[in-house]
């Protein structure tokens, strides 16, 4: 037998408080909603996921922040960027929640309705008292605000017990292993912060909303019990507080401390599904070291064969997603243009409608399952991470060689060349299928967009991946084209998530008819058994 590490040991303590959070409590009284109306409500969840396609772990989030922005929107004086003093009822939210099927039915407390409202009214508070920024639109502020308001609203009704037990054992882990060199001019503090934030894209993928939400909570340990005083001290700083988390978010070393977090999650992955699958039993299996080697290459086997189903499912979804828009936006606008311009052409049409859809069918689609040598570094690994070791590995992380002037100025002029380079030939061959001229930039622009998803979905891909692999000159070559559009389409990405206000004025406009609907037949069904009661 083998001794388990304290801090595997904690771990297994948490899961086991999730494990007894999991178990139905006797004499609360839960929220329940109409079924057929739920059932109807949720078709329209399911509709949804076609067009604005979200991972998993994020729909939940996905879904409280749209309807809380649909409900402030008429709040706000879109001309003047100021907010009418707003007041929302968290009932009504937390009943179409569990409506869209994304919370369960009769499981909620409705204490936590209670719950919601405190919280909503904690950041229409910091809204209403925030003062003018030169720099920053209230615009912008309300946008961050409503998504870090439902990322606590999620919390209260789906705690992440077991995964917030997750990111803290390896955060701790990480800690102490990640070493900086010494010409590295940054605190401890900020280093621990870039190892907060990277484990979380490590272990969760979560996105921008989510980890400044956990970033506020790490500084403002108290920020779920401010007192009225407190929140009005907030919403004076609340763009420093706002720009901070940006800084730390934008860290020059993210990158570095990233990739290291992401080739070690694989570990903590394993010993999740692990102790998830029996956390009252999990140290006993865990201390015979045969036992959980068994257990890792089961775990482990699964997780490759789960990974594979999601990249499809989100090969599947990307694709029909990019395909309705490029059908939506070419009968909507671009077919008008033409014809206006009279360029009008069938290869145009088909073109802008296949080409993007076919090369995220491509990108997704050629992703490759870990190397075979990956099992035996994970098995080290997990082993390494469960049991008391004396010796502590260490990971260094070394600055970039600094580059002179002279060949900083090289290096500059040969990516803007690459970047013109492969613009170009994207222009030569829309030329040669008399491409609109007009049209070249929508195509390109559509073009980087779908690059940079389906370069997101290849790197999930390698999600449980240890063993490094290196790169061909072929690779070289394939990036020397495809970096800078990539990299036009992330940059379009962070844009078009930051001054989205017409997404959520579209899904305020699409949702706001069918969620009243919805209410309708609620509302309606009481009323018959009330009726049918009363015969």
């Amino acid at each position: 037998m083998s001794e388990i590490s304290k801090q595997t040991k904690k771990l297994i303590e948490q899961y086991k408080k999730w494990h007894y959070s999991l178990e139905p409590k006797e004499g609360i009284t839960t929220i329940h909603v109409d079924e057929v109306a739920s059932r109807v409500a949720a078709f329209y969840e399911k509709i949804r996921e076609f067009i604005d396609w979200k991972e998993e772990h994020l729909l939940k989030k996905g879904v409280i922040e749209r309807n809380l922005r649909r409900r402030m929107l008429p709040h706000i004086n879109l001309s003047a960027g100021e907010f009418i003093k707003i007041y929302i009822s968290a009932e009504p939210l937390v009943l179409e929640l569990i409506r869209s099927g994304h919370f369960p039915n009769n499981s909620i407390e409705e204490l936590k309705i209670k719950e919601v409202q405190r919280v909503i009214d904690k950041y229409i508070q910091i809204l209403n008292n925030s003062p003018a920024d030169k720099n920053d639109s209230r615009l912008n502020l309300y946008q961050w605000i409503s998504s870090i308001a439902a990322c606590e609203i999620e919390e209260i009704l789906s705690p992440s017990i077991k995964e917030r037990a997750l990111m803290e054992h390896m955060y701790e882990q990480m800690k102490t292993k990640i070493k900086l060199s010494k010409d590295q001019q940054i605190s401890e503090e900020e280093k621990n912060i870039q190892i907060f934030v990277s484990i979380q894209k490590a272990l969760f993928d979560l996105d921008y909303s989510v980890i400044s939400y956990h970033l506020i909570k790490y500084k403002f340990p108290n920020w779920s019990n401010l007192s009225p005083e407190y929140i009005n001290i907030v919403a004076s700083g609340i763009y420093d507080i706002k720009n901070g988390i940006d800084a730390n978010l934008n860290h020059p070393l993210a990158g570095k401390i990233n990739n290291i977090c992401q080739r070690y999650n694989t570990p903590y992955f394993i010993l999740d599904d692990i102790i998830s699958e029996d956390p009252l039993g999990a140290e006993e299996k865990m201390m015979d070291p045969k036992k959980l080697e068994s257990l890792i290459k089961e775990k482990y086997n699964k997780r490759v064969k789960n990974l594979r189903i999601k990249i499809r499912r989100a090969a599947f979804y990307s694709i029909i997603s990019i395909f309705i828009t490029d059908i939506l936006f070419l009968f909507t606008i671009e077919i008008q243009l033409t014809r206006y311009f009279g360029q009008f052409t069938m290869t145009s049409t088909l073109v802008n409608i296949f080409v993007p859809t076919m090369l995220m069918a491509f990108l997704a689609l050629t992703v490759k399952d870990p190397p075979k040598g990956n099992i035996e570094k994970v098995i080290m690994e997990t082993i390494k991470i469960a049991y008391e070791r004396e010796k502590k590995e260490t990971y260094d992380i070394k600055s970039f060689r600094k580059r002179g002037p002279i060949f900083g100025l090289i290096i500059t002029a040969v990516y803007l060349l690459s970047t013109l380079a492969s613009i170009g030939v994207i222009v030569w061959g829309l030329n040669k299928i008399n491409f609109p001229p007009f049209s070249y930039p929508i195509f390109i622009t559509f073009l980087s967009l779908i690059a940079f998803a389906g370069t997101k979905i290849r790197q999930k891909a390698r999600a449980l991946q240890m063993v490094e692999e290196r790169d061909t000159f072929l690779d070289t070559l394939v990036d020397f084209f495809a970096l800078p559009i990539i990299h036009l389409g992330r940059w379009l990405t962070i844009r078009w998530k930051r001054y989205n206000l017409l997404s959520t004025l579209f899904n305020a406009l699409l949702d706001m008819p069918y969620s009243i609907f919805v209410e309708f037949i609620e509302q309606w069904r009481y009323f018959l058994k009330e009726k049918k009661e009363k015969l």
